[in-house]
């Protein structure tokens, strides 16, 4: 690990942001979509966003419309949100509960939980037709610590091992034991932003002391280490100033830590991207996540999950706002700076500019996309 210190040595000048286009470009952005969104593995929430039979969420990703559900046996699943009939959407909430069946709203065409086609009226005079030949076309889906991610290569080209994408992490953060930790609060945010300068700005703190006083606080924002770029992660973490326990609006809040940290793991906050799509932010007591859907050149949501252990959510009194307050604060003023920066980004004075020394992890990430993506 490279601990940051001010002997380092510095960026080559030549070593500079990327041009305009690579935030702005509707072209390069569907370069991205399609050689980084549909070939790596994508997160997309929890799962217990989908707590019981019947239960499922939407999500619009890289293109593909997305339905989630849990099925009658408690299986996750995933699946194109679109009838085998004429195509139409067949959840258009972004959550919901069905009963036992998925109705399409247009003909009712109607599929069990699995996606096996139940039920196509008026094709019984159809020559050659069986429901058993048109299921949901399903997406490949596995859950990790709770995590739940997707990949939307085609079924039958090989992708790569949820186990090799994750590169160590699982094991990295195994004391946090997240399987276990449960949902106690979510937020979604709509910005005007690229999706790669949200991740940008998550991995530096020389902007901390001008937009987050309340974190420099409680966390020094030149302190903690940078991992080594991975092939498929960024790693970074900063340490809790002495008498702070973790990052919160309150002095003192009641949580304790997490059961099976180490007495090191206690003292910092952790900060990893696992490309491209989750932000990942380990504390003392509570972890968030950061589900990134990168919508337009210039558009992305990211929606926040909160986890806590489930011992502090059945405490009577249990309140996670000191947590949630001081992200939400947090990250309305990250995005309010990732706007700006795709303004500046886009308008005809912008040049690329050098960076500095302690932008290492911004300078890898830029490498990442070149390479992932190839040469426009």
């Amino acid at each position: 690990m490279a601990r940051y210190s001010d002997d380092r040595v510095a960026t080559d000048v030549s070593v500079t942001t990327l041009p305009a286009g690579y935030y702005t470009d509707p072209a390069w952005f569907a370069r991205e979509t399609e050689r980084i969104f549909r070939h790596l593995w994508l997160f997309v929430g929890r799962a217990d966003d989908v707590p019981a039979p019947g239960s499922y969420v939407t999500r619009q990703l890289a293109g593909a419309q997305v339905l989630i559900v849990r099925d009658d046996t408690g299986t996750l699943r995933a699946f194109h949100n679109v009838c085998r009939h004429r195509g139409t959407l067949l959840c258009s909430e972004p959550s919901g509960q069905v009963r036992g069946l998925i109705q399409c709203p247009y003909h009712s065409w109607t599929y069990h939980l699995d996606g096996r086609l139940f039920r196509a009226p008026h094709m019984d005079k159809v020559v050659g037709f069986r429901t058993d030949d048109w299921p949901l076309r399903e997406i490949a889906l596995e859950v990790c610590a709770g995590h739940v991610f997707l990949h939307l290569g085609d079924p039958g080209q090989p992708r790569m091992p949820l186990a090799e994408y994750l590169d160590g992490v699982d094991t990295r953060f195994a004391n946090w034991r997240m399987g276990e930790l449960r949902t106690v609060a979510t937020r979604t945010y709509h910005l005007t932003a690229n999706w790669k300068l949200v991740i940008a700005n998550y991995h530096e703190c020389l902007h901390c002391a001008n937009a987050h006083p309340q974190l420099v606080k409680l966390s020094h924002p030149l302190s903690g280490d940078n991992e080594p770029p991975h092939p498929t992660w960024l790693g970074a973490s900063m340490d809790l100033l002495p008498g702070c326990v973790t990052l919160s609006t309150l002095d003192q809040p009641s949580r304790a830590p997490l059961p099976g940290l180490t007495e090191a793991q206690q003292r910092q906050v952790y900060y990893y991207a696992m490309l491209p799509t989750l932000l990942l932010n380990p504390h003392p007591d509570y972890v968030v996540t950061f589900a990134l859907t990168p919508i337009a050149p210039d558009r992305t949501d990211i929606t926040c999950h909160w986890l806590m252990h489930p011992d502090e959510v059945a405490r009577p009194g249990f309140d996670p706002t000191d947590a949630v307050e001081f992200w939400d604060v947090t990250n309305r003023q990250d995005w309010r700076l990732s706007d700006m920066a795709q303004a500046g980004i886009a308008s005809q004075g912008y040049r690329p500019g050098p960076y500095s020394n302690r932008e290492e992890l911004l300078v890898a990430f830029d490498r990442w996309v070149l390479e992932t993506v190839g040469a426009p």
